[in-house]
């Protein structure tokens, strides 16, 4: 009898794969970027493309959006997501860092793509105006388990990412 792989494994559902990077400053605010295609601050991040590894994803969106090459090799929060105006999709949070004057620098030297229209620092207690409810959620999520010591590893095929 041959063997038939299931439905699910060749015809997988669309779904979106996002990476944010929580990445505070000197004095615990957080960096937060305004754009042109969403209402309210985000963390900077984007999501992944096919056969992108998501801690890469989060680099490379990092990168374009702040200026900054961070490790990304731990998750402090995950936040799966449904689907309304967008595919069902999971977001991740990885940790980004307490930056250095230097990478502070960095960040307000950065000219980032047109699809960004500003870079903030913001304090925890200004991101619920700020942000949308549950961009808010996901990030003080983040930071209570940045707080707590709590973040995961981030695994590929069972090993700590590079």
């Amino acid at each position: 009898m041959p063997h038939t792989l299931p439905a699910l494994l060749t015809h997988p559902p669309r779904r979106r794969l996002g990476q944010q990077t929580l990445i505070l400053n000197r004095d615990g605010a957080v960096l937060l970027v305004a754009t042109t295609y969403k209402t309210g601050l985000i963390l900077p991040g984007g999501s992944a493309e096919a056969n992108e590894l998501p801690h890469l994803a989060a680099r490379r969106h990092t990168e374009t959006e702040t200026g900054l090459a961070l490790p990304l090799r731990h998750i402090l929060a995950t936040d799966y997501v449904d689907a309304r105006n967008l595919p069902e999709g999971i977001n991740f949070v990885y940790w980004g860092g307490r930056l250095t004057s230097s990478q502070e620098d960095i960040v307000a030297r950065h000219q980032p793509p047109a699809t960004i229209t500003a870079l903030h620092w913001l304090h925890p207690h200004q991101l619920p105006d700020a942000m949308a409810p549950d961009q808010h959620r996901r990030t003080t999520h983040a930071l209570t388990a940045l707080t707590r010591g709590i973040h995961l590893p981030f695994l590929l095929r069972g090993t700590p990412a590079e």
